[in-house]
């Protein structure tokens, strides 16, 4: 897993948070997004989140308007991916279709 610094984007004054989550297989990856993408955040505004797959490597990509609320969301975000791995392990490598 990799994680960029968080920084500041000095346009918008937004603070930012990137994380690369690699997976065995582009499938893996795939059934990861479509288990954390419908989890929206609970605010309207302040943060956003966006998530992609690149071949095997999950991508999330935070943007928020304060430390608190990104650190929140990234805590939350990464009990879910620990939750769908730990999931994923249990039952093994999904079939391909």
């Amino acid at each position: 897993m990799a994680a960029a610094d968080g920084e500041t984007n000095h346009g918008s004054g937004k603070l930012e948070f990137s994380l690369d989550v690699p997976f065995p297989s582009s499938r893996e990856a795939v059934i990861a997004l479509r288990s954390l993408s419908p989890d929206r955040e609970p605010r309207k505004g302040g943060i956003s989140k966006h998530l992609t797959v690149s071949g095997s490597t999950l991508s999330v990509r935070w943007s928020a308007d304060e430390a608190r609320i990104l650190r929140v969301s990234v805590t939350s975000f990464l009990d879910h991916l620990s939750l769908v791995t730990e999931t994923m392990e249990m039952f093994g490598s999904p079939a391909p279709q």
